[in-house]
């Protein structure tokens, strides 16, 4: 099995700007050929039959990109309208500032396949391609944000995947990201 980082996930994972909440100590050619030469410690089903998640215990001091909201930090949360890219329409987000996170005992890789890839516009001979990645202290997959979801129901045009909502693993995402929240450094 070959894997690709995509140019889309490169961008966020690895900014040309570095910041704080984005992959650590590790270039994107490192971070390629780890996933490519260490065999996962998990590989989990994603939320359509096209994505697979690759769970590596994290090499690198890269700190969990999630932290539960408290009484203690909720003064830091921040909001704005923004878009991953320049086609896509702006979205509400938050996070927190002026936060510290734990070191990620995971770096879950977010693939999907070459098929899927086609689809969205994305050319590779490789049989996957990263398209993000999480980073967690638990094994397992943190619920994508409800705009996500919502993003990938409105199809590929509008930079998502096409897969319909699902109203279950919508619920279940409101109630993570009602309690928790991204960050920024």
């Amino acid at each position: 099995m070959s894997i690709v980082l995509t140019d889309f996930a490169r961008a966020r994972l690895f900014p040309r700007e570095p910041r704080r909440n984005t992959i650590q100590d590790c270039t994107p050619e490192q971070f390629q050929h780890h996933l490519n030469t260490v065999a996962p410690v998990a590989v989990l089903d994603g939320y359509a039959p096209f994505c697979q998640l690759h769970v590596h215990r994290n090499w690198t001091s890269t700190r969990c990109f999630a932290a539960p909201i408290t009484d203690a930090n909720r003064h830091l949360l921040r909001s704005d309208y923004e878009a991953r890219t320049r086609e896509e329409l702006p979205v509400l987000v938050r996070w927190f500032e002026g936060f510290e996170p734990p070191v990620a005992n995971f770096l879950i890789a977010i693939l999907y396949n070459r098929e899927q890839l086609a689809a969205e516009g994305t050319l590779t001979t490789a049989d996957w391609g990263v398209v993000g990645c999480l980073y967690t202290a638990e094994p397992e997959e943190t619920p994508m944000t409800p705009i996500t979801l919502m993003r990938n129901a409105l199809g590929v045009d509008e930079g998502g995947s096409g897969v319909p909502l699902d109203r279950a693993a919508y619920q279940r995402s409101v109630e993570f990201w009602r309690t928790h929240a991204n960050w920024r450094g």
